[in-house]
C-alpha cells in the first residue's frame, strides 16, 4: 500500500488565468513561481506549492498532486498501484518543484499525481493578501462517496478521521483531521479548496483583506463540529469556494488513536466516529465554550460597507454539510457578505 504524507497542490481550470493569478497573488497572497502563456504555479510564502492554472472551465479540478515518503523509488509506487488494477504513468516536471512523478485517475475522474522529492519554492520577499500557511484540504463531490473513501484508505494509505452519516467523508493521510473531503452529490464536482492560516488573529486579518477587495463571505466565521477549524469561506471570481481555516483537529498519535484533546471537543476523547445530521447541536461553542444551542457560530461584526448576501449564504451553509441544519437556518441571517 502507497502511504501519502501530504497535499501537494491542486490544479484548477480557469476562463481567465491572468484574473485568477491576481486573486491568488493579491488576494490569497501566494507567490507566483512560474508562468507560460497557458499555465501558472503558485505557492505559499513557506516555499509549498498549492495552486495550478490552465485553461479550461471555472470552479473544477483537473488535477491533485500528493507526495509520498522522499527518497521513495516511484517505479515501486507504480508496482503498488498496479496491484489494485490501477494504470499509471510516469511524467516529469509536472510542476517547478516536483521533477518527476507517477500519475493516474482515481475513481471520480481526477488525474492524481503522486511525488516523493519537492524542492521548495523562493521567497519573492513580497508581503500582499492573506499569506496562508498551506494548501490544507480538497472537498469533492462524488456520486459514490464509499467508493472513493476504500480507494483512498486501500491503496493510498487515507485514514478516515470521521463520517457524516453515510454522505460525507473526512480523510486524514498525517496528523491533519482531513486532507480530503467526499461528499455525495449525483453530479461529480469540486466542493471547496482550503487554505490553512496561523491562528485565529489570521482568520480576522483575511475576513478583513477580503472585505478590502469587495469579496463578500458565504458562511463564517465559526468552528466546524467535524474537525472543530475555525473557518471563513467566499467564492472567487470563477465560483470555487474558498475555506481559510486554523485550529483544525490533530491526530498526532495514530496508536492512541484520539485527536489531542480541546476545549471545545464534544468526546472526552475525541475519536473518529460517524456524526449524525444533529451531532454536536447542543454542544460546546465555536469559539467562547458556552454550551447554549443558540451558541454554535461567532461571528465578527461586519464592516459599515457590509451587503447582506443572506439567500446566499444559506445556501453554502447547507451544501457545506459541516455544521447542523437547524444551527445553519438560526445563524445565516446573521452573517454579513463584506466581512
Amino acid at each position: 500500500m502507497i502511504n501519502v504524507r501530504r497535499l501537494g497542490h491542486a490544479t484548477l481550470t480557469t476562463p481567465d488565468i491572468d484574473r485568477q493569478v491576481a486573486y491568488y497573488t493579491e488576494v490569497v497572497g501566494l507567490t507566483l513561481v512560474e508562468r507560460s502563456k497557458d499555465r501558472a504555479f503558485l505557492a505559499c510564502k513557506v516555499g509549498l506549492e498549492a495552486i495550478a492554472l490552465e485553461p479550461g472551465k471555472g470552479n473544477a479540478l483537473s488535477r491533485i498532486a500528493f507526495q509520498v515518503d522522499p527518497d521513495s523509488d516511484l517505479n515501486e509506487v507504480a508496482a503498488a498501484l498496479a496491484k489494485h488494477g490501477v494504470k499509471t504513468e510516469r511524467r516529469s516536471g509536472i510542476s517547478p518543484g516536483v521533477a518527476e512523478a507517477v500519475v493516474f485517475i482515481d475513481p471520480k475522474g481526477t488525474l492524481v499525481e503522486i511525488f516523493a522529492d519537492y524542492a521548495f519554492a523562493k521567497d519573492d520577499g513580497r508581503s500582499e493578501g492573506i499569506m496562508p500557511l498551506k494548501l490544507g484540504h480538497v472537498a469533492y463531490r462524488v456520486d459514490d462517496v464509499q467508493k472513493t473513501v476504500n480507494f483512498y484508505c486501500d491503496v493510498l494509505g487515507f485514514r478516515v478521521s470521521d463520517w457524516r452519516d453515510n454522505s460525507f467523508a473526512f480523510l486524514r493521510c498525517n496528523t491533519d483531521h482531513h486532507t480530503v473531503n467526499f461528499v455525495y452529490d449525483a453530479e461529480p464536482q469540486l466542493h471547496h479548496i482550503a487554505f490553512e492560516v496561523k491562528d485565529w488573529a489570521e482568520i480576522q486579518r483575511a475576513a478583513e483583506t477580503l472585505a478590502r477587495h469587495d469579496i463578500h463571505l458565504v458562511w463564517g466565521p465559526g468552528r466546524h463540529i467535524i474537525g472543530h477549524n475555525i473557518a471563513i469561506y467566499h467564492r472567487n471570481a470563477d465560483k470555487v469556494r474558498v475555506e481559510f481555516f486554523c485550529e483544525m483537529d490533530q491526530m498526532k498519535d495514530e496508536a492512541l488513536g484520539y485527536f489531542d484533546p480541546r476545549p471545545w471537543h464534544q468526546d472526552r476523547p475525541q475519536r473518529p466516529k460517524v456524526c449524525g445530521r444533529k451531532c454536536g447541536a447542543r454542544r460546546r461553542c465555536a469559539i467562547t465554550g458556552a454550551t447554549a444551542r443558540s451558541a454554535s457560530f461567532a461571528v465578527i461584526r461586519p464592516s459599515s460597507r457590509a451587503a447582506p448576501r443572506r439567500r446566499r449564504a444559506r445556501e453554502d451553509n447547507r451544501e457545506s454539510l459541516h455544521v447542523p441544519p437547524d444551527a445553519v437556518s438560526r445563524s445565516a441571517g446573521r452573517f454579513r457578505g463584506s466581512l
